[in-house]
């Protein structure tokens, strides 16, 4: 968690930048260790509002650049908050805006993803983080919970018992044990750079391939977590049938059969 000065109006908070059909967001309060904040949340839903309509983006990362994600969210913004104010204005809801997002999103970590910062990067779909990244949920330590997902996504991710080790000591973990619980899809060798790049490396490869079939196998992945087995299993064969509707899965067999490299038009 961070205490530091509040954005003013007209700060940049989040970076945008394409990269062919891949739209990389960057969070962009260094000196604040990237503070997550009420502005800095406007900002990135806006990006991802504009990315979710713009058929032209079909996959986007989101990192914190080569330092650290986010070291939790600012603290001067939440401690004087009182139940009454937090709770009519659900508080905090709309940090969790990219959920609602179509398109695969790949999460790239160095350094610090703690408290909110934490619960933002298990917010994507993929996530990937350098040797240099540190994970925790240290919120017990403020007097307060997880707010954002920390105690429901933690729990789906490593387990009950895993879930509560973090949540109830606060205590922080490193790349190799994030890794090895599951909290994160994949440890990229180096220090900074090198995960960035990965990530832009995946987030590519995706989009390559069928939009359609990304958002679909996206849907049902998510769905895993939250329907029961038999429910689940139909919801999957009913998008597998749906798939036989589209350009791409014509293109994608017929290219398969003609031994060629299949062109996705993504209809």
């Amino acid at each position: 968690m961070s205490q530091s000065a509040a954005p003013t109006q007209g700060d940049k908070l989040v970076l945008a930048e394409r990269q062919g059909p891949v739209l990389v967001l960057t969070l962009n309060r260094p000196k604040a260790l990237n503070a997550l904040s009420s502005p800095l949340f406007e900002q990135l839903n806006g990006e991802f509002a504009k990315a979710q309509v713009d058929d032209d983006v079909r996959a986007v990362v989101l990192t914190g650049g080569e330092k650290n994600f986010a070291a939790g969210a600012d603290i001067k913004e939440m401690k004087d908050k009182t139940f009454a104010e937090s709770y009519k204005a659900d508080f905090l809801g709309s940090w969790q805006k990219i959920t609602e997002f179509t398109k695969p999103v790949v999460g790239a970590v160095n350094g610090y993803a703690l408290g909110g910062g934490c619960e933002l990067a298990m917010m994507c779909d993929i996530l990937l983080c350098s040797s240099t990244a540190t994970f925790g949920q240290p919120e017990i330590t403020l007097g307060i919970l997880p707010g954002a997902g920390g105690t429901q996504r933690l729990t789906h991710l490593i387990g009950k018992a895993r879930a509560m080790d973090l949540v109830l000591t606060g205590r922080f973990i490193k790349a190799e044990e994030a890794e090895k619980i599951g909290l994160v899809s994949r440890l990229v060798p180096g220090t900074g750079k090198e995960v960035v790049d990965e990530a832009i490396k995946v987030a590519t490869q995706i989009a390559g391939f069928g939009g359609v079939a990304v958002q679909a196998a996206k849907e049902a992945v998510n769905a895993a977590s939250e329907l029961p087995l038999a429910e689940g299993l139909r919801l999957e064969r009913r998008l597998f049938h749906g798939m036989f509707a589209t350009k791409d899965q014509k293109e994608g067999m017929a290219a398969f059969a003609e031994k060629r490299k299949a062109e996705f038009s993504h209809l």
